[in-house]
């Protein structure tokens, strides 16, 4: 089955086919550093993460850009309330987007440019532009001519007439057409400025992503992606601006991803209904929250929710409990035991286990190849999960095949985390981070949990069953469960 990606410019799934055979350009927009990063931005680069991965999984050489906004009203804005320069802003909230994008677990693009670091490669688009006549001066500012390129709207699929009909858009007299947009925009006083043909200005927001991702890719390039919310004005208008002055189409597949929603709403700053990463991640674990950003089709909305995340921990919970059953039956059989001479044969757990792995990752990869369906490839995980635990249930410990099968079953779901951006964690310490962070919220410690295990042990050893049930109920009552098993009691919080 050969990858398939939905297209926001034919509305509909294509086969991905890129233009040079093997290799991928993908031009990702990025944030506008002025403040910390949210929940939408987060979901943003973690779905074009995963994409890139499993490209490169695919064995394409993948070129992935994803810009800097460093220059723009909102950063001069809060630059001007502290009383310092705009850049001091830009750079500071850099450098926190690259923590946060750190602790998500996200790959470095290939290369993140500055708008800032690229005044002359937008100031000689701009020209062009203007030579063609899709641009014009007015004043200190310089305007697209959208009534010029008849394309327009062709991404969002709008009507231009009908727009402007039931625009409520400020006159401006400059302007020839309502909707013409800025290419180049006079500095006010105190503003930051860079000189121009057409004075002194700095660049629109449209113009800065056709001139890096030109740069860095060229005037065609295969994938162009960001969120919904960006499909109209800015794609839209990187669109006309980029192919009205090469005569070229631009990017060949756009891909959106959907919106965060909180009751019902688009999380966003101009709502003030927003997270950022970090209050996030005080409460729960970043891998925790990765795996609750892919848990849905990268296209479907996404509802922000502690019952949600909840459940993202719970399922990976599931998934490392199951890695870390796996590691002690190898560790119990002293490995890998591929070398064995004789291996015993699989007995029927064993076999379905066998069979699940030879199929996740055809079934992995299906998911994938279907618009980066990560949700149904996380689904044929929690049945591998279930199969895993059956067999560790039935036979676990056992030499031979079934040592064999388990260390070829670990591998399998580490190199699908992989491309997911999850579980690179040693699951044992994964799981006693969880619990650690669970059982601070429980006003009980590890040490006085582990005391009352060991007191309802010899409870139960001298036959008071009800001094056990006590404690069994006090604990629970604490949202702390006792597990009994042939190794002991283990204990995880409800």
């Amino acid at each position: 089955m050969a990858l398939r990606v939905y297209n926001t410019l034919s509305a509909g799934k294509e086969e991905f086919v890129p233009l040079r055979p093997g290799k991928v350009g993908m031009y990702v927009c990025g944030v506008t550093v002025y403040d910390f990063s949210h929940i939408g931005h987060a979901r943003a680069n973690v779905v074009f993460d995963v994409i890139s991965r499993y490209l490169r999984y695919l064995g394409y050489d993948v070129t992935y850009v994803r810009n800097y906004t460093d220059i723009d009203d909102k950063i001069i804005n809060r630059a001007n309330r502290e009383g310092v320069p705009f850049n001091e802003i830009s750079e500071r909230f850099i450098m926190e987007f690259d923590r946060d994008m750190l602790q998500l677990g996200l790959d470095t693009p290939e290369c993140q440019p500055k708008a800032t670091d690229h005044i002359g490669d937008i100031i000689s688009l701009i020209t062009a532009l203007i030579e063609k006549g899709y641009a014009y001066p007015a004043g200190g500012d310089v305007y697209f001519r959208v009534d010029k390129f008849a394309p327009y709207l062709k991404l969002s699929g709008r009507n231009l007439e009908e727009m402007q009909a039931g625009a409520r858009i400020e006159v401006d007299e400059r302007k020839r057409h309502p909707m013409d947009f800025a290419l180049w925009k006079e500095s006010k006083p105190a503003e930051p400025f860079w000189d121009s043909p057409w004075g002194k200005g700095r660049p629109g927001w449209h113009i800065e992503c056709s001139a890096m991702s030109m740069k860095y890719l060229g005037e065609t390039f295969d994938i162009h992606g960001g969120g919904k919310d960006l499909i109209f004005p800015h794609h839209e208008n990187e669109i006309a601006q980029s192919e009205a002055a090469t005569g070229h189409p631009f990017a060949r597949y756009w891909l959106h991803n959907g919106f965060v929603n909180i009751n019902a709403e688009k999380m966003s700053k101009s709502l003030g209904n927003f997270f950022t990463i970090r209050e996030v991640l005080e409460k729960y674990d970043s891998e925790v929250l990765r795996f609750f950003l892919i848990s849905a089709h990268y296209r479907s909305p996404l509802d922000f929710s502690d019952q949600n995340l909840n459940e993202a921990e719970s399922g990976m919970e599931r998934i490392y409990s199951a890695l870390a059953g796996i590691d002690e039956v190898l560790a119990r059989g002293g490995g890998n035991k591929d070398s064995m001479n004789e291996p015993d044969p699989l007995n029927s757990a064993e076999r379905e286990l066998h069979d699940r792995c030879e199929l996740i990752r055809k079934r992995f990869e299906e998911a994938m190849d279907d618009d980066f369906n990560t949700a149904l490839a996380i689904a044929h995980i929690f049945d591998m999960v279930r199969a895993v635990n059956r067999t560790i249930d039935e036979a676990g410990g056992r030499s031979g095949a079934g040592q064999s099968l388990f260390a070829r079953v670990k591998a399998e779901l580490k190199e699908i985390g992989n491309v997911l951006g999850v579980f690179g964690s040693e699951p044992a310490s994964y799981l006693a981070r969880i619990k650690t962070r669970k059982v601070a919220e429980q006003e009980i410690s590890p040490d006085e949990i582990e005391r009352l295990i060991l007191e309802r042990a010899m409870a139960r050893k001298s036959k008071d069953f009800k001094r056990s049930d006590e404690i069994r109920d006090y604990l629970l009552e604490r949202n702390i469960q006792l597990l009994d098993g042939a190794q002991g009691t283990t204990w995880k919080v409800k």
